[in-house]
């Protein structure tokens, strides 16, 4: 005999109850923990996340006074740089850990909003170089970009946290007696 079908609270409330995922596999825990590339991204996340702040309070700084365009415009184009380098970074230690430069199963979500903040970065360089932007709406292409890594770089403290989590529990529930029964 066939059960009735589950209704759609009954279907959110059991994916509530099953049990994540984990982020990595006991092996790709093992090669993440393993290789530099971990240390570099490690590094070079808040690292970007100071020169995204300092770039941040220039930008609007010109978009209020107008005053300081040029450092405004250079640091864009340094935070820019410092994302090129944590996204290639980031791309070696992906295929180092989980055998795919981009969109492993894991972190295929944040690869994919990554393309949109990459995009928009490049279109800021792009909108400089040639000029097809003056100084306000370039500096608010900026800004597009900016809210973009703020929502990028959210998703990824947020699964970090949840692995770590994920990680701790693990461990308590290998250390409670009764284990290894």
């Amino acid at each position: 005999m066939r059960s009735p079908p589950l209704s759609r609270s009954d279907e959110r409330r059991l994916a509530r109850r099953a049990p994540a995922l984990p982020l990595y596999t006991p092996e790709e825990r093992k090669r993440r923990d393993a290789t530099g590339w971990t240390l570099v991204q490690g590094l070079l996340a808040p690292v970007q996340f100071l020169i995204f702040a300092a770039s941040l309070v220039l930008v609007l700084r010109y978009l209020a006074t107008g005053e300081g365009h040029f450092a405004a415009t250079v640091s864009v184009v340094v935070k820019t740089v410092a994302l090129y380098a944590i996204m290639v970074t980031g791309c070696i230690w992906e295929k180092v850990v989980f055998g795919r430069y981009l969109f492993a199963p894991a972190f295929y979500w944040e690869d994919v909003f990554s393309m949109l903040v990459l995009a928009l970065h490049t279109a800021y360089l792009v909108a400089l170089w040639f000029g097809l932007l003056d100084g306000r709406p370039l500096m608010y292409l900026a800004l597009a970009a900016y809210a973009t890594y703020v929502i990028n770089a959210t998703q990824f403290v947020l699964k970090l946290r949840a692995a770590r989590l994920q990680q701790e529990s693990d461990a308590r529930l290998a250390a409670s007696p009764g284990a290894a029964a």
